[in-house]
C-alpha cells in the first residue's frame, strides 16, 4: 500500500488516482462528465472511511484480497464521510468515492438522492442481522454502546443495569455520557423501565426526562479516547463506551475496568454508495465480496468491529466469543438500533441534545 496525494493506493496499482486525475482534468478545462469517461477504462474502487486505525483495518481487510481476486485496483480515502462532503461532492458532479464505511444517519441522505440504492440483485440481504440492510445502506459491521465501571471505585458493587447507572446513591460517583444523541436517549430509557424490543419509536420526552435525573453528576465525552480516559483515570466511576473501545481499557487498567453486555445497544456500522459512484455496479460487488464471514472475522480482529454476517458465530475463536457483540449468547442481551428512525430524526434530535448539554 502506498499513498499519494491523500489517497492510499491498494493492490499494488500504479495509476494515478480518482482524485488527482479529476483535479488535472478541471485544471486542464474538461469537464467532470469527460473527466469520468476517461478516468473509466481504469479500472478502481475507491473505499472512503474515517480513517485512523478503523481505516487501515478495512482497507487491510477487504480492499487488497479484492484487488487480488478482481483485478479491480482498490485505493483508500480516509478523510471522513460526512453528510456535508457527501452532499458537496454528489451536488459537484465531481465524485471520487465508491464505497463508504458511515453511520446509520446517512440513511436519510438517501432519502434526499444523494446515495445508490443498494443493489440487492448482487448484495445479499440474509448475511445481515435482520433489521440492518436498508434501502441505501447495509450493515458492514457492528458495535455496541455498553455500559463500562470501575469495579474498584465501586469496591465490587458491579452494576448490571441501566437503572444502576442512574442509581448514585448505591453506585457512588461520576458518569460518562456521549457528546452525540446516538445510543443516549435509548439508555435513559431503559434505565426508567422500558424494555428492549419497546424503546421505538423513542419517547423523546420521557428520555430527556431521565437524563435530567442526572445530568450534575455527568461528564460528556466527544470521541473514543475521551471515554476510555475518564475511566482510566478515575474521573468516572461508570460510562457508557463503545464496545470496540472497551478490551482495550480492560487491558491497559489490568481488570479494574470491565463492561456488561446486559441492556448494551447493539448498532450496525454501514456501506453506502454516493449517487453517480464511478465505479458503477462494482462497488456493489465489493459490499457483497466483504459479507464473507472469515473475511469480517479477519476485521474483527484488527478493529474490534463485529462480523455483520451472522454466520461468523460458528467460526469465531472461542477467546473472542466474549468481545463480540453480535455473538448470539452477547446480542440476546441487548437491544438494536433502529437506523430508520435515527435517518429520519438524528439531525433534528442532536441539536436538542447539544442544547440539553449546555444548558
Amino acid at each position: 500500500m502506498v499513498e499519494k496525494n491523500g489517497i492510499e493506493t491498494m493492490g499494488g496499482g500504479m495509476r494515478l488516482d480518482r482524485r488527482r486525475f479529476l483535479s488535472l482534468c478541471a485544471a486542464a478545462g474538461m469537464t467532470p462528465l469527460l473527466a469520468e469517461k476517461a478516468f473509466a477504462s481504469a479500472k478502481e474502487l475507491v473505499l472512503a472511511s474515517w480513517g485512523g486505525d478503523a481505516g487501515k483495518a478495512l482497507a487491510a481487510s477487504f480492499l487488497d484480497s479484492f484487488a487480488a481476486e478482481t483485478g479491480i485496483t482498490g485505493a483508500s480515502d480516509g478523510s471522513g464521510t460526512s453528510g456535508g462532503k457527501i452532499k458537496a461532492m454528489v451536488e459537484s458532479g465531481q465524485i471520487i468515492w465508491d464505497v463508504m464505511d458511515t453511520g446509520t444517519a446517512v440513511v436519510q441522505l438517501g432519502e434526499e438522492g444523494y446515495l445508490e440504492e443498494i443493489d440487492y440483485s448482487i448484495v445479499d440481504k440474509s448475511k445481515v442481522f435482520e433489521g440492518f440492510a436498508y434501502k441505501y445502506a447495509i450493515a458492514n459491521y457492528l458495535f455496541s454502546y455498553v455500559l463500562d465501571y470501575d469495579r474498584v471505585a465501586l469496591k465490587d458493587n458491579e452494576p448490571k443495569t441501566w437503572a444502576d447507572f442512574w442509581n448514585l446513591k448505591d453506585f457512588p460517583g461520576k458518569r460518562a455520557l456521549r457528546k452525540g444523541v446516538e445510543g443516549m436517549l435509548e439508555i435513559a430509557l431503559m434505565a426508567d423501565g422500558v424494555p428492549i424490543d419497546k424503546l421505538y419509536p423513542i419517547d423523546e420526552k420521557r428520555a430527556f426526562a431521565k437524563l435530567r435525573e442526572i445530568k450534575k453528576d455527568c461528564f460528556f465525552w466527544a470521541n473514543g479516547a475521551e471515554s476510555q480516559q475518564m475511566l482510566r483515570e478515575g474521573e468516572v466511576t461508570m460510562g457508557v463506551m463503545w464496545s470496540t473501545r472497551v478490551s482495550a481499557l480492560k487491558e491497559d487498567t489490568d481488570g479494574r475496568c470491565v463492561w456488561t453486555w446486559n441492556q448494551g445497544l447493539l448498532c450496525p456500522g454501514v456501506w453506502a454508495v454516493p449517487k453517480g459512484n464511478p465505479a458503477g455496479r462494482d462497488a456493489f460487488r465489493f459490499i457483497a465480496w466483504a459479507q464473507d464471514p472469515q473475511r469480517q472475522i479477519e476485521l474483527f480482529k484488527m478493529m474490534n468491529g463485529s462480523p455483520a454476517n451472522p454466520a461468523a458465530a460458528a467460526l469465531m475463536p472461542p477467546d473472542l466469543v466474549p468481545l463480540d457483540p453480535g455473538h448470539p449468547t452477547n446480542a440476546k442481551l441487548q437491544a438494536k438500533m433502529d437506523a430508520e428512525w435515527y435517518g429520519k430524526n438524528q439531525i433534528r434530535l442532536n441539536d436538542q441534545y447539544l442544547d440539553f448539554i449546555a444548558s
